[in-house]
């Protein structure tokens, strides 16, 4: 636990003052600089040391290196209200007509990899990486978007993946990551549903600052050659069991319950046209196993309050997203790569009320990037996304007759060097 929380310090600093990262939910696009840059695709076949986050058996495949790298990140979130009026008779929820916009729209994310081969085919690496995306800040301007002042949250996630691989036959190899994971959060601006008897415990609904929580959970893949010109992977990471958030136990689900869903990744990669790789990922994201993410508000908002075990949450569906990525080898020195992604964005329209805070509307990616070899062991690498703007609009459901929009867009560049040993 000791070593965890040296590097879970070291990579919250950079986080700071809120984690986010193109997201398909709250889920990063892609891990690591040369996996996002083709859109994530890359469950079939990897190139560094954060592989693990992808597909820990890719790391068999990657040699002894290490990775580092630095994203910058810019989404911009928006909500608009339509309708209604701005009172609170008879327990509806009239939010003040108006559009705001977000704060905070400039965020940096670090990623770090390592990885040894050993003898027989073995090797052991490390990755680290984060997720985020639930990060909102709106003003208190007349009275804030709940009546209750500024308004918003932060999520900050990170994984830290130590990884054993093993290739043992020619082309074909199994992995395993024990998954330690570490999240903070905050709330603001709740102070209205509590007093409408909402919450099952009010004093732990908002304000209560920065809670934290560790957790556990396992990821485990294959990856391996089909054919001369075919590759395929599979993996599959646990719920990770977390902590509660005691300091909000009066806000999510189960008491302050937040697990991280689980995931499943399949894909194949094809270099049938010389120096070029074709590559196609599906990745599946079971966010309604999670109460506090896929409970719905309504009607449990009315039926047990915010915390309990069945309380309302943010109505999440599950996600699943097709990627393709493009990679072609100019020569010994320069690499380019290309890639979209495309999954239907998890909110319903009935739960546009709630997810004010957490917009995790985007659908679209389309990504571009490169890798210079500087040396024989050296290499530079950098992406480009861009996410076009996603709107979902449906009636407040606390409020009849109140239309509410959500829309976020979202660009982003990152830059890492990776070293092989």
């Amino acid at each position: 636990m000791r070593l965890s929380r040296f590097w879970a310090t070291i990579a919250l600093t950079a986080l700071l003052p809120g984690t986010a990262a193109a997201t398909n939910g709250y889920f990063s696009h892609g891990y690591g600089t040369i996996n996002a840059g083709m859109a994530g695709a890359g469950t079939a076949l990897s190139q560094d040391s954060i592989a693990a986050a992808t597909n820990p058996a890719g790391m068999a495949f990657v040699g002894s290196r290490i990775d580092g790298g630095l994203e910058a990140f810019s989404p911009r979130r928006r909500y608009s209200v339509e309708g209604g009026a701005p009172n609170i008779p008879n327990q509806t929820f009239y939010l003040a007509p108006g559009s705001v916009s977000s704060k905070n729209g400039a965020f940096l994310i670090p990623h770090f990899g390592y990885n040894r081969s050993l003898n027989n085919g073995h090797s052991l690496g490390l990755s680290i990486f984060a997720n985020g995306g639930m990060n909102t800040e709106y003003s208190g301007a007349q009275g804030g978007t709940f009546g209750a002042g500024k308004t918003g949250v932060n999520l900050e996630q990170l994984f830290i993946a130590p990884t054993w691989s093993w290739e043992f036959s020619e082309g074909q190899a199994i992995g395993i990551s024990p998954l330690i994971a570490y999240q903070r959060f905050k709330a603001e601006g709740l102070g209205a549903f509590g007093a409408l008897g909402f919450s099952s415990n009010p004093n732990a609904l908002t304000n209560n600052g920065t809670d934290d929580a560790w957790g556990y959970g396992l990821q485990i893949g294959w990856q391996g050659k089909v054919t001369d010109t075919l590759r395929a992977g599979l993996s599959w990471r646990t719920i990770l069991e977390m902590e509660e958030f005691s300091k909000y136990e009066g806000l999510f689900a189960e008491q302050g319950g937040f697990d991280i869903p689980q995931m499943f990744n399949a894909g194949i990669a094809w270099s049938g046209i010389r120096n070029h790789w074709l590559l196609l990922d599906v990745q599946h994201i079971r966010y309604s196993d999670i109460n506090s993410i896929g409970n719905p508000m309504m009607p449990n908002l009315m039926q047990a309050p915010l915390g309990a075990d069945q309380g309302a949450g943010f109505g999440w569906d599950n996600m699943t997203i097709v990627k393709l990525g493009w990679q072609w080898q100019q020569d010994e020195q320069q690499t380019w790569r290309a890639g979209v992604s495309y999954g239907e964005q998890p909110v319903p329209d009935e739960e546009v009320l709630f997810n004010i805070l957490a917009p995790g509307v985007q659908e679209w990616h389309f990504t571009g990037g490169f890798t210079h070899r500087v040396s024989d062991a050296l290499e530079v690498s950098g992406m480009a996304f861009y996410s076009p703007r996603k709107t979902i609009r449906g009636e407040n459901p606390m409020g009849p007759g109140q239309q509410i929009e959500l829309s976020m867009s979202q660009v982003g560049t990152s830059l890492s060097v990776g070293y092989q040993f």
